[in-house]
């Protein structure tokens, strides 16, 4: 069987429900690993129990979201590093800048972004980095704070000219199965010219649910299944003109470079 692993999801989340039948249906579907991403302070309990539970299964992100910038409590930083210091495989976040929604705006999410940045730096961890319209703030924030040697661009919706200005950073890019949808059919493009040893396969469920000729596990309200993912990494194979069996060895071998390697 073909191993899988999902780059990005948030398998915590309570839309999903119960997360260990969907633990036990991934592992039927040869889908190995997940990266798991808190969004803020409270997820972080609840994705460390997962990993206690499944500890070959989870590969945890703890962070804060742009979205809930505004919600880190003080000392919310010097609790994260605890935190990573003690789970030595996390990675940092999901964490960033994003311009798509109005509040907390960029005065609050950046500072939180680049605490952030400097942490997985000091420890030499990936930063899973969510960006949203603010490319230039991205930009920004990375010439103030370099950047660890590794990170990901979680559901990567930039251009080309942006994604070979962040490749020498040491940036990796997953591929997300709303990509499939026609109208992103640019993005599709850009995957295509991107190094391969650079690209990971996402779901980023509960969201992102991609059309629906790529949904082998339906849920309900329009919620994104993350065993998806092996559809999507077909559809991904066919679009990107490789082997779905070369596809699988590459994005294992990618996400424990991402991940696991040290600099």
């Amino acid at each position: 069987m073909m191993l899988w692993s999902d780059a990005h999801n948030h398998l915590h989340d309570p839309r999903l429900g119960d997360p260990e039948p969907i633990i036990a249906t991934l592992r039927a579907q040869g889908i190995s690993r997940c990266v798991v991403n808190a969004t803020c302070e409270d997820d972080w309990p609840v994705i460390e129990r997962l990993l206690e539970k499944h500890p070959d299964f989870i590969l945890p992100a703890f962070g804060v979201h742009p979205w809930k910038a505004h919600l880190a409590a003080p000392g919310w930083d010097e609790r994260l590093h605890a935190l990573l210091e003690k789970h030595p495989h996390a990675a940092v976040g999901e964490c960033g800048v994003d311009r798509w929604i109005d509040s907390p705006g960029l005065e609050v999410q950046t500072p939180i972004f680049e605490t952030q940045l400097r942490i997985a730096r000091g420890l030499d961890r990936c930063v899973v980095i969510h960006c949203l319209k603010a490319w230039q703030a991205l930009f920004d924030s990375l010439d103030r704070v370099p950047p660890p040697a590794r990170f990901l661009l979680h559901s990567f919706n930039g251009s080309l000219e942006t994604a070979r200005r962040l490749i020498p950073l040491g940036a990796y890019f997953s591929f997300s199965g709303h990509f499939l949808h026609p109208r992103k059919s640019n993005l599709v493009e850009t995957f295509h010219q991107l190094p391969p040893d650079r690209v990971l396969i996402e779901t980023d469920a509960p969201d992102m649910l991609p059309p629906s000729e790529f949904i082998t596990h339906p849920l309900p309200d329009g919620l994104n299944h993350p065993a998806n993912l092996k559809p999507i990494a077909s559809a991904c194979a066919e679009r990107l003109g490789i082997s779905i069996e070369d596809l699988a060895r590459q994005q294992q071998r990618n996400l424990e470079a991402c991940f696991l390697t040290k600099a």
